[in-house]
């Protein structure tokens, strides 16, 4: 059953990573130029605070699996040649503890990008924002495409949370509170 749990960890990390990569290079490659009233008007994603720390989220998270998915493989020969006993454990509380945050936080700056982008499709008059995608059609169509594949692989990091959970919690015994089990 291990051996299976660990291949679905893998093809998510290896889907998470893809998505990941894939979202940093739609944001970090789009631009638009239009002429705007007697000038031409360039936008790119870093004219957007919150494109600029998706980006950089992302292409870090993607990077984060990918240690992860290397160490594993590492780990797992590791393992089987008898080399790792005792902090295993606490391999699997880091490695929890890891997985979880890079969920949150993937996921807080998926929201907050949506949250500037909606910004940028409706404006605010009161702050004297303008509407960008009325004049940045192809921009604004390829942010939305980009934060489709960054909200996946959200979903994506949290099930491979949940994995790291099950790992961890399947050391401990279940009768007895924060117990090893055979101890």
């Amino acid at each position: 059953m291990a051996l299976e749990i660990a291949k679905v960890e893998a093809i998510l990390r290896g889907f998470a990573i893809l998505l990941l990569v894939s979202t940093a290079c739609l944001v970090g490659l789009d631009s638009q130029t239009k002429f705007v009233i007697f000038y031409e008007k360039e936008v790119t994603y870093r004219d957007l605070r919150a494109l600029l720390v998706l980006v950089c989220v992302d292409a870090g998270a993607a990077a984060y699996n990918l240690l992860q998915l290397i160490s594993r493989w590492f780990l797992s020969a590791w393992i089987s040649k008898g080399n790792l006993k005792g902090s295993y454990r606490f391999l699997s509380w880091g490695c929890c503890l890891l997985d979880q945050l890079a969920a949150y936080i993937t996921f807080a700056v998926h929201s907050a990008a949506l949250e500037h982008s909606v910004l940028v499709i409706t404006g605010a008059e009161v702050f004297q924002w303008m509407k960008w995608c009325n004049r940045f059609t192809r921009f604004c169509f390829q942010i939305g495409g980009a934060l489709t594949c960054g909200y996946t692989a959200s979903v994506l990091m949290a099930m491979i949370s949940f994995i790291s959970a099950f790992n961890l919690f399947r050391l401990y015994s279940p009768k007895i509170f924060l117990r090893l089990k055979g101890t």
